[in-house]
Parts: structure tokens; C-alpha cells; sequence
């Protein structure tokens, strides 16, 4: 009996130990960001990196600058620096598998934040449900202009995941209104503010009498209010946009457009990061995981402007 309990004793301390081995803590997280420009990252970046310091995790962040194979190589190189998890945000959607295989060949999880990588999906997705947001979006200026109008798509960067979902999103509100009709598409590269400005110079000169825009990103859509007015059109335009940018939410405010979808960008931050944690201890985290966006008009942006989610 003596003998029995001894084993017994070592075999628990032994469990035990084994145990205290595998479930393993984050000290050290990567971040790749795909463009620090735009604010929408920028958010996200910060709550991440305050996050991990209420934790007391060091974060390593690098900034693509919107482009794929400079992001492949600051991946490479955040895996030479023994980070416990990657926080990955995809500059581009053509390169966007190699980190993903790339830190899984290195026994590295993976944690996607806004556009997942096809094919090669991380450890677990965190993203608002921009179809359903989009759709929101596009029904409310559709219903602006009375469920009727020639209509312009500024799009974000083609084929990421924001893109795609926004417009699927976009083009179900279109289908439900046979009034619209789209008489441009364009995409951009980087969503930014410039390229919304050129684009929507560009669809107003080939089509004056435009009465329906989304652009599907914020930047996008101050870029292209700015060029309405320069255009001056005499028909009102209204006018959508996507994600909920500090900037824009003043914008918004103070009438520059009509209406947006504000992310969670804080949330997102945590929550990349309490992912982070969870899968490292080897624990299951749901494949994908998906927010909720607020529709935001001038009746309720003030409350973002005071306490981004």
C-alpha cells in the first residue's frame, strides 16, 4: 500500500509538472500592421500594445506601409525575435499566406485582426461583419436619395477581406433597390484620403449626374467629399463611408458626409491580444470571430467622438 501511494504521489507531481510546461505564457508578441498611415490601424495598434502592457507582455510592431513582400520580410524577421504569437493585419491580399505559413512552420499562432489570409487562415479571425455593416451603410444613402440614382463604388484595396465583404454587403442593398443604378467602380490601393479625392475628380467628370456614392473606407470618403465640392455639382450627393476614423467622425458632425459604420477598433486591440494569451496556453479559440459596426449618423456621432469603441 505504501509503494501504491508513493507512485501515486509521483505520478501526480509528475502531471503536474508536465502540465506547468506545456501551458506556456506570452511575453513577447509581433504585430504587423499593414499600414500605419491610416487611422483605422493606428487605433487598433494602441490597444494592443495597451493591452499588453497591463499584462506585462512586450510588443514588437512593424508597419508594412501597404506593401506585401516588405511585410513577408518584417515577419521573417519578428520570428528570429522569439515572439510567442503574431498579431497579423495583411497589407495586401496577394502575399498575405506567406507570414501565416511562415510563423506556423515556427510553431508561432497566428492571430488575424480585420482581413484574414485566403487559404492560409491564422489561428483564430477578429473583424467587424462588414457585409452587414456595408449593407447598413449603402440602404441608408440609397434611402437618402430617394431609392433611386446613378451610383459610384470607390472600393478599398481589391480582394482583401474588408473589401470583398463590404462590397457583397453594399451590392445586396443595391439589388434590393432597382431604382440604383451603378455606373462606376474603382478600387484603390491603400484606402487612403488622396486616392479617394483622384478617384471620385475621375467618376465625376465621366458621370456629372452621380447621386449615390460609398466609399468604402472613411479616408476614402473625406477624399471624395472633398472633391464634390470642389465639383459643385448642383444635385445633392449622398454620401457613405466606413470605419469610424477620428478624423471622420468630426466630419461627420459637422455634415461632410452622411454616414459611416464605426468599428470596434478598441475591442479588436483586447482582443487580438487576449487571444493571443488564451491559444499560446493552449486553449481553443473560435476560426473566425465577428463584431458588430454601429451605424453612425450626425444624430449619434457625438457619443464616438467622446468614447471610441
Amino acid at each position: 500500500m505504501k509503494l501504491s501511494r508513493t507512485l501515486l504521489t509521483t505520478a501526480a507531481i509528475l502531471a503536474l509538472s508536465l502540465g506547468s510546461v506545456q501551458a506556456k505564457e506570452v511575453k513577447k508578441l509581433g504585430l504587423a500592421v499593414a499600414n500605419l498611415q491610416a487611422n483605422f490601424f493606428n487605433q487598433i495598434k494602441q490597444a494592443v500594445e495597451a493591452e499588453a502592457k497591463t499584462r506585462g507582455i512586450e510588443v514588437i510592431t512593424v508597419d508594412a506601409k501597404g506593401d506585401g513582400p516588405t511585410q513577408v520580410n518584417q515577419v521573417q524577421d519578428l520570428l528570429t525575435q522569439n515572439i510567442d504569437a503574431l498579431i497579423y493585419i495583411p497589407a495586401g491580399a496577394a502575399a498575405a499566406t506567406i507570414p501565416v505559413k511562415l510563423a506556423h512552420q515556427s510553431n508561432v499562432p497566428v492571430i488575424n485582426v480585420d482581413r484574414n489570409a485566403d487559404g492560409a487562415p491564422g489561428d483564430t479571425f477578429l473583424a467587424t461583419d462588414s457585409v452587414a455593416s456595408a449593407n447598413a451603410v449603402c440602404k441608408y444613402i440609397i434611402e437618402k436619395a430617394g431609392g433611386k440614382g446613378n451610383m459610384v463604388i470607390i472600393h478599398g484595396q481589391k480582394g482583401t477581406t474588408p473589401e470583398v465583404d463590404r462590397t457583397k454587403g453594399c451590392m445586396d442593398a443595391v439589388k434590393a433597390n432597382p431604382g440604383v443604378k451603378i455606373v462606376s467602380e474603382q478600387w484603390s490601393n491603400i484606402w487612403s484620403q488622396d486616392e479617394g479625392f483622384q478617384i471620385m475628380q475621375n467618376m465625376l467628370q465621366a458621370n456629372p449626374d452621380v447621386s449615390i456614392v460609398f466609399a468604402q473606407a472613411d479616408a476614402l470618403a473625406l477624399g471624395a467629399a472633398q472633391a464634390i465640392k470642389v465639383a459643385n455639382p448642383s444635385q445633392k450627393i449622398a454620401l457613405g463611408g466606413f470605419d469610424g476614423d477620428t478624423a471622420a467622425l468630426e466630419a461627420l458632425k459637422n455634415g461632410v458626409f452622411d454616414v459611416t459604420a464605426t468599428q470596434q477598433t478598441q475591442k479588436m486591440g483586447r482582443d487580438a491580444v487576449a487571444n493571443a494569451v488564451k491559444i499560446v496556453a493552449g486553449e481553443k479559440a473560435p476560426p473566425v470571430q465577428l463584431m458588430d459596426a454601429t451605424l453612425t449618423t450626425k444624430d449619434n456621432v457625438a457619443g464616438f467622438i467622446a468614447n471610441h469603441p
